[in-house]
This record gives structure tokens, sequence and C-alpha cells, in this order.
């Protein structure tokens, strides 16, 4: 268990602070609660466009590349992500050079430019990021997937954006969005590392008060709707590559930490039931895998694997078996108490980095506005019984909550639109 604080400005702006004594380096991150459920059609894109102009300069380092500079001068690392929900920004340095990383994030935040010039330098950017997206079967139809179970909604956009709302993209889109989401009641800053809390915490209050303090605008609400829905995109591949998302819960359900138990027995880790029929055994593969997908307002529980065209009909065979299985026994006892063990050792592992407390920190307090400590989580986790596992499969592996997502060269693709779909109505 690690000891924290939390301290909110007057601002509104919640503040997480995390000492780690025993640690020579520090992680200071900005957890945005936007990303592109928050987008409209029209500017779809522009929550991760946003995200990269913050790096392209400031009043004080006027020139791309000068934090890069400043960063790489003390051996920082540092990044910035947006997904659905979130937009994210982390620099990890050592413990000494706090001043320095919380200097420049503030930087970032308050001053950065949105030159013009740099703005459209960024679309061709992004523009590339989409072809690179484009050229990557494997990580496309992590694209393809939300839109095939979600539709025509933000959910179901691509967090890039597509390249005709990206190159339409200006000045005046990105600080209108800036001013409406980038305010201190939906912003947590976490500081983890080597600290002084006092000292930080006040050096942060100088920094970041100015933040405004605005009425948070909710995101609309994702419509779910259980028809299943099968969608092949005709593709020159050597492989086929398949992802499936079926309907399950949001997270703050409780049945969350059954859900993730039931995800890792079956395709969480090289001992799974995905990995040990489809890969060691049949052969039909080299990635397979699940993993639950939950936000705010919806959640899935994701199958994915990479095939040869000609194995694809199998592979979903042998998958539709597996959750036949689950919905019929549930799991065995050591099934479960080995998940339960994984789970145990993987968050034991995560805690040694301080970006990863970080993590586990901020996107708690973001979300929830509350913080569950690691042995409170693990609590829930062995209270998980076989039972709870059984329900889970009997409510989500039924042929109403699966959609399927296919890129790959496809002979005949309503013809294998209608196989699949009957494939699985034997569930």
């Amino acid at each position: 268990m690690f000891h924290f604080e939390k301290k909110i400005l007057n601002n509104g702006l919640r503040v997480i602070l995390v000492p780690i004594k025993n640690s020579q380096a520090v992680t200071l991150q900005i957890l945005v609660n936007t990303g592109s459920k928050n987008e409209t059609k029209e500017i779809n894109g522009i929550s991760h466009f946003l995200e990269h102009m913050f790096f392209k300069g400031t009043k004080r380092r006027p020139n791309p590349g000068d934090i890069d500079k400043e960063l790489d001068k003390i051996g920082a690392s540092h990044n910035a992500f947006t997904s659905s929900e979130i937009t994210g920004f982390w620099i990890k340095s050592s413990a000494e050079h706090l001043d320095i990383i919380l200097d420049i994030m503030a930087d970032i935040i308050f001053n950065s430019l949105f030159k013009e010039e740099e703005i459209e330098k960024e679309k061709g950017v992004i523009l590339e990021e989409i072809n690179t997206i484009e050229d990557m079967p494997q990580r496309k139809i992590m694209d393809v997937l939300p839109d095939v179970v979600y539709g025509d909604q933000p959910i179901g956009w691509p967090v890039v954006g597509i390249k005709e709302t990206v190159e339409k993209i200006n000045k005046t889109n990105l600080l209108y969005y800036q001013s409406k989401n980038y305010i201190a009641p939906n912003v947590v800053l976490i500081v983890a590392g080597n600290i002084n809390i006092e000292d930080s915490f006040e050096k942060i209050n100088n920094l970041f008060s100015g933040l405004e303090k605005k009425e948070i605008i909710e995101r609309k609400k994702t419509k779910i709707i259980y028809l299943p829905n099968i969608k092949i995109l005709e593709k020159k591949t050597d492989q086929s590559h398949l992802a499936i998302g079926i309907h399950a819960y949001d997270m703050f359900d409780e049945r969350r930490y059954a859900l993730n138990i039931l995800s890792i027995i079956l395709g969480g880790n090289t001992s799974s039931k995905l990995f040990m029929e489809i890969r060691q055994k049949l052969g039909l593969a080299y990635y397979v895998a699940s993993f639950s997908w939950l936000q705010t307002d919806s959640g899935l529980m994701v199958m994915r694997a990479g095939i040869s065209h000609n194995n694809l009909e199998k592979t979903v065979k042998k998958m539709v078996d597996i959750l036949s299985e689950f919905k019929e026994r549930g799991v065995a006892e050591r099934e479960l108490e080995d998940a339960k063990s994984f789970i145990k050792g993987q968050m034991a592992l995560s805690f040694e980095t301080t970006d990863e407390v970080a993590d586990f920190y901020g996107e708690q307090e973001l979300f929830y506005k509350k913080i569950m400590q690691p042995e409170e989580i693990l609590e829930k986790v062995e209270k998980v019984t076989n039972g709870d596992i059984l329900k889970i499969a009997q409510d989500i592996f039924n042929p109403e909550k699966i959609n399927i997502a296919v890129i790959g060269k496809q002979e005949d693709r309503k013809k294998d639109e209608e196989l699949y779909k009957n494939l699985f109505l034997k569930i």
C-alpha cells in the first residue's frame, strides 16, 4: 500500500501526490477527462490534434523542439496520448528535476502558441499517422471494431480522426475545444516518486492555480443497441485480422472484477484458453488474445487474432466452442485461482515504476473521484466465485451481443458474413 494525499486547489484542480522514498525517479502526469467521445462529427480527431499541438511551441519555448531539447538535457522521458475518454501528458525524470518538469508542463498547458504554420505542418504529420494505421491491419482492426459495435456515434469514430475532418481543423477550433475541456474541474494532476508532499503541493499551487474554473460539459451518453453486426474489409494482406466485440459492462459495474478474470482465463496470458487451443495446439495464429475494454457508459470483452485467410472459419469455430464451454460450465477452480494469482502478480510488478503508480492513482481519481488501494481491489478480486463467472458467461456470450470485424482478403464477403453470423448463433 502506498501513502498518498489528495488536495484540491481553489479552482477545482485535483492533485494526487504519491511519495515513494526508495525511488530515484519522479513522474508528473496530467489527465484530462476529454477524448474522441467529446467530439462532434465535424471535428472528429480534434482531441488528438490538440494533444500534438501542445508540443509545438510555447511563449517561453517558442520553437518546435525546444521542449524536447530541454527534457533530453536532463534525461527525462515524456509523451502524451489520447483515447476515447482521456487525454494524458506525462514526464518522467530524476527526482532532482521535479521543478523543471513542473515548469515545462505548466508552460505547455498555459502558454502553447498554436501557430498557424505549425498547425498546417502537424496536419501532415497526423495524416501520415492515419496512413500508418491504414497500413497496419493489426492496429486498424481496433478502429474498425468500435464502428461495427456502436455505429455512427462518438465512441464508434477513430480517435485519430479521418482525413476529411483533420484537414479542416483550424486554430479557432483548437482554442475553442481547449477552452471548453481543459478546465480545472476536468483535470487531475499526479506526481509519484521521491517527493516532499508539502513542498510539491506549494509548487503545483503556484503554477496551476490559474487553470480556469468552469462548469464541465457532460459528454453524450453512448447508445447501446444489441444488434449483432459483422463487417469484413477487403484488403490485400498476408493474414486476416479478426476482432470480436461482446457487449459487457461499464467501468462502474461491480461485475467488472469477474469480467476481468474471465477475460484473463479466456485470452489474457500465454496459458489462457485461446492461446493454448488456437496457437499452441492448432497452430492457427501467432497472436490471439482477449481483454476487457471498459468505458464510463459501456463495455466490451474483446477477442482478437491474426490468422491465415483459409483458417479464419476454423478459428472462429474454435472460439465459438470455447465460449460455449464457458457458458455451460463456467471455469475450473484451478483456472479461477490461477487468474487471481496472475492479477496479483501483475499488479505487484506494475507498482515497481513511478509512471505505473501515477496511472493507477490518476485514472481512479479521474473517473471514480475516489481511490481504492491495491489491497482493496485484490480483496474484490478474491471474492469472485465460479458462480459469478458462470453468470457473466451466460449473460454476455449470446448471439445478439456479439459483433465481428475482419480485415483481409476474402473471396466472397457476403457469404462469409452469413457464415460467421450463423456460427455465433450456435453459442
